[in-house]
């Protein structure tokens, strides 16, 4: 899996809650998805972000790998820096809520535990 974190033109980061019908509704995380055979890392967030967010990102550096465990599953997580290209985010299908936050906010809010490395290396 894989996992975009979106900065903006002022430094700040997109934070995405995750809708009441997902798995941990409710907890923030930075978008992203599951990576489809053949594709490279890159082309699996650009396209999940298209699906999700409708806007188009570039894909920057690797920022680090988190792995939690889901039930019996291990789940790793690959986070990747990425600016906005192309569009706003106005919706998603799996998030009910957005939020633009600088390193000193993002404590703000609750983070899946899959996103909290990535949390814990932005804020230091």
């Amino acid at each position: 899996m894989v996992a975009a974190v979106i900065t903006d033109d002022e430094g700040r980061v997109l934070a995405c809650r995750r809708a009441p019908h997902k798995s941990l509704a409710g907890s923030w995380e930075f978008p992203g998805g599951k990576v489809e055979p053949g594709e490279s890392d890159a082309d699996a967030l650009v396209r999940e972000i298209q699906e999700e967010l409708g806007v188009q990102i570039e894909v920057g550096d690797y920022l680090a790998t988190s792995v939690n465990k889901a039930g019996d599953l291990d789940i790793e997580l690959l986070a990747f820096r990425a600016t906005l290209r192309k569009g706003q985010v106005k919706g998603s299908s799996d998030h009910d809520r957005f939020l633009w936050l600088s390193a000193n906010d993002l404590h703000s809010v609750d983070w899946a535990p899959a996103d909290v490395l990535f949390v814990e290396m932005l804020s230091s």
